[in-house]
This record gives C-alpha cells, structure tokens and sequence, in this order.
C-alpha cells in the first residue's frame, strides 16, 4: 500500500531530490515540512503531482505543528538542517536551534505517535582524516565533529540514538558524504563555481585546493535513503557514499575542462577557517546489508549533467548568485 512521507526540509538541496525521487519512483504520498529559509527554494519544487504532494511551511521547532503533521502520516523523512560551514563559523545559533532542537521536537512526536523515523546526516561529524591516511569512515569511527555546524548534527545524531534506546523511537541513521546536483544552493563548492564560469567569473578554490571530499550525486543518496526507509534495522546507522574521492583542485579543473575552458583558469583565495582535510565514506554495511549500489559511478558523466542542468536553469539560481558572491568577496574569498 502506498505510504504517506513527511519529509521535512523537502524545499531544500537533498530534500527536494529525494522528493523527486519519491514521487516518481514509488506511488507514496508526500509532505514537506520546510521553514523556507534562504537554502530552501518552493521552485525545486515545482511540477510534482497534485494529488500526491503536499507543501507545509513551518518550523520543525513548532511542536504543535510538528504533532499535527505527525498523526497525518506513516513515516517521516529528516532533512531539514542549517548545512553551511561557513555560516556556522559566522553565526552558530540557527545551527543549534534547528539541529538540536528541531530534531528533539521531531523525536518527541516520533515518540507520542510511534511513526517511523529516519534522520540524514553528514560524514563530518566524524572529522577529518589525512590526506594520505588509508582509512575511511565506518559506522564505529568515533565522532570529531570541528564546526559549530558538524557538531550540532553529532548532537542531532546522538538525540536519535537516545531516543531509539531510552524510548523505543523506530528510528535510523543515516551519514552521507558530500552530494552534488540539481537544485544544490550556489553558495556551495560546486555549483559555485559553475555558475562563475556561465557567468565568465573565473573560479575560486580553497587554499592550495588539496581538500579531499567523497562526492556522491543526489539521486544516489535519495535511492539509498529510501532503501534504509524499507529496509534497514531499526536503531542502524548506514554510512551513504558512491567511492567517489576527489580533491577540490581536480573538481575545479574539471568543471573548467567540462566547460571548454582551460583548466587552469581558477584563482586561489583565501582558506576557510578549520578547513577539514579530507572526509571518505565506507559503504559497505549499506551495500552489502541492503543490496544498494549507486546508479551514478563515474563522477566525471554526474558532473557533466549538473553543469547543464545550471545552464539550463539560470533563472532558479539568478536571483541568489550576487548576494553569495558579495558575502564571500567581503571575506577575500
């Protein structure tokens, strides 16, 4: 029988693929429970089925319109989050206003109604490895979160997994490494410096650029987080990544290739503050658990399709390019 999801933080980058993906590849009903702050766009939303999707705007701090929302569905699908490191660094209350409490609200109403829960997470709870370091994330890597923004999602992270034991909240966990794609706001890595090379701006890269980051493309993650919805055991944390280590100077360089440029046609600016070294995702508990695989795994063929869906899409990512590249010109980036 078909289902009926809330999904909170839907208008959002991986919250409104994962809708997408939903809607067309099962026959459940959709909610979005999203506050529409700057990272979440109603536009990422338009075309999708009127009789199967529903658009709330709201706070998942809201308790009372958290516990409404609840009783109307059959599972929920947590997404909603303040997700920018460099925000975090320059303002952290919105990162523990909806990363802690707003997940504390969402368990809390898990609990009064015995709904089915899942929770998105990021890799950089874990911190950082080295760059020549062998070793990948697991499930038992301990956390060492080293932003305000990774920190409150290991808080968020660790409220779930108290609740599953103190509670009994049917809930898992999932730790996702850095997704690209459509709908991705342009103040991240990518699209950003997609849209400076459609705009004839010359691409900014971090430092020397040797951060490595572990990409995965969004309709990866969507499938593999409704696979953990089916299938995965109550209480389990899956680690979600698509074997797809790069270090941002080759992401630059590639963005530039892809776009007939030169691939040394990039300025180096300044580093972020505490910029992690590099993240790497091991999948197997997932892969081999769950039988997931990625649909995307050459990184170069996912890229390409995420630069002509920015050229095809001027006008959802106009209208916040400037104030991005004003906030990060102030800072000498």
């Amino acid at each position: 029988m078909p289902r009926h999801l809330l999904v909170t933080g839907g208008a959002g980058f991986i919250g409104s693929n994962f809708v997408h993906h939903v809607l067309a590849h099962t026959d459940d009903h959709v909610t979005v429970l999203d506050k529409l702050t700057y990272a979440g766009n109603l536009a990422s939303l338009d075309g999708l089925p009127e009789d199967r999707f529903r658009f709330v705007h709201g706070d998942i701090a809201d308790a009372a319109l958290v516990d409404a929302l609840f009783g109307e569905v059959d599972a929920v699908v947590h997404y909603a989050a303040e997700s920018h490191n460099d925000n975090s660094l320059n303002d952290p209350r919105p990162f523990l206003d909806t990363n802690i409490i707003g997940t504390y609200t969402l368990l809390e109403a898990a609990r009064t109604h015995g709904r089915r829960l899942h929770h998105i997470s990021t890799d950089e709870v874990y911190g950082d490895l080295e760059l020549d370091d062998p070793e990948r994330f697991t499930e038992t890597t301990p956390y060492n979160p080293s932003s305000p923004y990774s920190s409150t999602k290991a808080g968020s992270d660790l409220l779930v997994r108290a609740w599953v034991r103190s509670f009994g909240v049917a809930a898992t966990i999932s730790n996702c490494s850095n997704n690209y794609g459509p709908y991705q706001h342009v103040e991240k890595f990518i699209p950003r410096q997609i849209t400076n090379v459609i705009r004839g701006v010359r691409p900014k890269l971090y430092g020397a650029g040797l951060n490595v980051r572990d990409w995965i493309h969004a309709d990866d993650h969507s499938s593999a987080v409704l696979t953990i919805l089916e299938k995965g055991r109550i209480g389990q944390t899956y680690l979600i990544g698509a074997d797809g280590e790069k270090d941002n100077k080759t992401v630059v360089e590639l963005i530039l290739t892809l776009m007939g440029q030169p691939a040394d046609a990039y300025d180096h600016v300044t580093d972020r503050a505490g910029h992690d070294l590099r993240y790497a995702i091991d999948s197997t508990r997932l892969r081999t658990e769950l039988g997931w695989t990625p649909r995307y795994r050459d990184f170069e063929a996912g890229l390409a399709a995420t630069i002509d869906w920015y050229r095809a899409n001027e006008a959802w990512w106009a209208p916040s390019k400037d104030g991005v590249e004003a906030f990060y010109a102030a800072k000498g980036q």
